[in-house]
């Protein structure tokens, strides 16, 4: 029986579900007062397109780069400085991201000097375009006789 690692850029069918298993099977970190959001990817034919979920963030909140590496990092901070005293104290309290970062993977096709994002209704969506690929050359070929 063989075990086969993923490779970090030559597969880029792989990139996502495995950096994601990685990233969520957290047990060997300590819980932090924070929830991962929940991520989308899509892959078109032009692009791979990625949705983080985080209700009540607004653009301010996020900070979307590529590192060193051309990897994504995307980091997310929100300081909640609502006070509940009039109501109570909170026994448990998971309802807001206090502190967020994930750094991803990019494949190889993707255009990473193009890639955009945006906000809406608590909903980040970054666009990665993909390097359209080489269109074959003709094959037919008429050769000249000399």
């Amino acid at each position: 029986m063989s075990i086969m690692l993923p490779s970090r850029r030559n597969n880029h069918d792989a990139w996502i579900p495995d950096l994601f298993n990685d990233f969520f099977d957290n047990t060997w970190m300590e819980r932090s007062n924070c929830t991962a959001p929940a991520i989308n990817v899509l892959e078109t034919e032009k692009a791979y397109e990625l949705e983080l979920a985080a209700p009540g963030m607004t653009k301010e909140d996020f900070n979307v780069s590529l590192d060193s590496e051309g990897d994504l990092v995307i980091k997310m901070e929100k300081k909640s400085d609502v006070e509940h005293k009039e109501k109570g104290h909170f026994l448990r309290r998971e309802f807001s991201y206090s502190k967020y970062q994930q750094t991803m993977l990019l494949p190889d096709d993707a255009r990473r000097d193009e890639i955009s994002a945006t906000v809406e209704n608590g909903v980040l969506k970054v666009n990665i375009p993909k390097v359209e690929p080489a269109k074959p050359a003709d094959q037919h070929k008429v050769i000249e006789i000399r």
